[in-house]
């Protein structure tokens, strides 16, 4: 809850992660992957991730998996059918006034019919079928692509894919799944509208550690620290504004 009033209320920066690392190469597979999903050779995925690896910050640590992700990815990407789209940016209505956006990784229309959407998944640590089915992420990638496609739910399929070590785990969400999940979102945008400013507690959870606000986070610092990190935050906030605006020549 206070993350959501730091990223989207006071529109703090925030600050970078301590598995920055991870995280750059993690977007850098998803950017090659994305590039390079019409490829049928090893060769040009290289070149892919030779020309864009300037962009990323990648330890030559990571040098050999990098190599394991491509040669995985080009076999799992041999067996797949259409693609329909790539980085697809969605915008579908929860309610009236309600929109849920996203992104989703790649869309691909089955070989025997129905769809597939995949999720890729750089971190060693897999998540079983059983995992999938309480996704909440996934469920919402269901309903967006059965919105926009006019697909039923029934067609669609979900699916993590670890290029690590090539494995993919999927899984189909029953109606009720959906009209569950969507009934939630639904409630915990109302409760967020409703909430005063400082309504926001710090909730922990799995995710902190990749947190860009947890240096100024009350579950982890005392008063002061947190105090001069605010006021930080909205120093750079204000400068990032400026640097923003619109230059007028004269």
């Amino acid at each position: 809850m206070l993350k959501y009033d730091y990223r989207y209320i006071r529109k703090f920066p925030g600050y970078p992660s301590k598995n920055e690392d991870a995280l750059d190469f993690g977007t850098y597979i998803h950017r090659i992957f994305e590039l390079g999903h019409t490829e049928n050779h090893i060769s040009e995925l290289e070149k892919i991730a030779e020309n864009i690896k300037k962009d990323y910050k990648v330890p030559l640590i990571y040098k050999d998996r990098i190599t394991q992700c491509l040669r995985h990815f080009l076999r799992f990407n041999g067996g797949l059918g259409e693609t329909m789209a790539v980085e697809h940016e969605f915008s579908v209505d929860l309610a009236e006034g309600i929109k849920y956006n996203g992104f989703i990784d790649r869309i691909v229309k089955g070989q025997q019919g129905g769809i597939l959407i995949i999720d890729y998944k750089t971190s060693k640590k897999e998540k079983t079928r059983i995992d999938l089915s309480r996704d909440k992420q996934l469920m919402g990638y269901a309903f967006a692509v059965s919105q926009e496609f006019k697909v039923p739910l029934s067609e669609i399929w979900c699916a993590h894919y670890y290029p690590l070590t090539d494995n993919l785990v999927s899984v189909k969400f029953p109606q009720s799944s959906i009209n569950m999940w969507r009934e939630r979102e639904i409630s915990k945008v109302w409760k967020i509208r409703k909430k005063k400013k400082d309504e926001f507690p710090a909730m922990q959870n799995q995710f902190c550690e990749w947190c860009e606000y947890k240096p100024m986070c009350p579950a982890f610092n005392d008063n002061c620290t947190v105090q001069a990190k605010l006021e930080e935050q909205a120093k750079l906030k204000a400068q990032k504004e400026a640097e923003d605006l619109p230059k007028i020549n004269g």
